[in-house]
């Protein structure tokens, strides 16, 4: 389903790192966020100050859980990630893909619950997890080059044993 939703959204090389994950009963997940920009310079803000409104939600596992995942694959979908949001539902979450592969940078601005993020490789590969703290401006970078984000409400990687170097699974 992921693939061919990735497909019809122009996702390529989304949906080919989805069909090689598949292939090789990868597992596990990350991310979430304002973006930052690889120069360090803060997004624009998006959205009038409204709640949110969800978007289709699109199955993922990570470590063997299943969760439920909001693709956020345009800038300004990935600009407004999880702002405004009261509350995430227990292993739902928010997908951020990005064109390229590079250090990613995420701030909480105007995000009203805290969050966990795993940055993931071209690979499908968690390089790093953090914990962000809502409504501050501090710059989450990436550890190494991600071409996602998966965020998740605070303590879930922790809870659900998700660690740097597991794999997502379309």
């Amino acid at each position: 389903m992921l693939r061919k939703r990735l497909r019809a959204r122009g996702f390529v090389l989304l949906a080919a790192l989805a069909a090689v994950l598949a292939a090789c009963g990868s597992a596990d997940a990350d991310v979430r966020g304002s973006d930052v920009g690889a120069n360090g310079e803060q997004a624009a803000e998006t959205g009038t100050g409204a709640v949110a409104q969800a978007m289709e939600l699109v199955p993922l596992r990570v470590g063997g859980i299943e969760i439920q995942v909001e693709i956020a694959d345009d800038a300004d979908e990935r600009q407004r990630g999880l702002m405004y949001r009261e509350s995430l539902e227990e292993n739902q979450g928010m997908l951020f893909v990005y064109p390229e592969q590079r250090i990613l940078g995420f701030w909480m601005r105007n995000t009203l619950i805290p969050l966990d993020i795993a940055y993931i490789d071209r690979d499908g590969r968690i390089v790093d997890i953090q914990q962000m703290e809502p409504q501050t401006t501090e710059t989450h970078d990436s550890a190494a080059p991600a071409m996602y984000a998966l965020e998740m409400n605070q303590g879930w990687f922790e809870a659900n044993g998700i660690r740097i170097g597991d794999l997502i699974e379309f």
